[in-house]
């Protein structure tokens, strides 16, 4: 799967185990990055817990890599995927270290958005934020998400329960 213009500076893929090495040294790398919004696979068994869970037909994971030198850029997942009539899908996504804010994962998110509507037929897709992650929010903002509500405790993250916005996009 690649990015839509060929002129895009990322383009998306879905992880294998391969990416194992490279993608254990860029959750190394983002330990600053991360902390205290996400806690991605930091060690061989989890990431393999990972590609075996993404590879479930209720989620959907993609790689968003640099066009130029093929170096992971970020991860952008779509999990619990229900269809019949909810058609819905909740959307999570973290940058690496010395590739955010610089556009590529609006770039990325863009292209996982438009799979959820045009290849899943998803109506919905939702992300949870923490309030204080300025950077994860503008980003959903910058594409079209719409903040819907407020969840206290909604996820446990870092050991702690975490409040969230909800944000959300649909399809039409």
């Amino acid at each position: 799967m690649n990015a839509p213009a060929s002129n895009a500076a990322i383009y998306v893929r879905h992880p294998a185990l391969a990416d194992e090495r490279a993608f254990l040294s860029a959750v190394r790398a983002s330990r600053r990055l991360h902390h205290p919004w996400t806690a991605p696979p930091d060690t061989p068994a989890l990431f393999r817990a990972y590609i075996e869970r993404m590879s479930l037909p209720a989620n959907c994971a993609f790689l968003v890599c640099r066009r130029d030198t093929h170096a992971l850029v970020g991860v952008i997942n779509i999990t619990n995927v229900v269809l019949g009539l909810f058609r819905s899908g909740y959307l999570g996504y973290y940058a690496f270290a010395g590739h955010e804010r610089q556009g590529l994962m609006r770039q990325g998110l863009r292209v996982a958005v438009g799979h959820a509507f045009k290849s899943l037929k998803l109506h919905r897709l939702e992300a949870n934020i923490q309030p204080a992650n300025a950077a994860s929010i503008a980003l959903v903002a910058s594409c079209g998400f719409k903040q819907e509500g407020y969840s206290p405790r909604y996820l446990k993250i870092g050991g702690r329960w975490r409040d969230h916005e909800r944000w959300a996009i649909l399809a039409s």
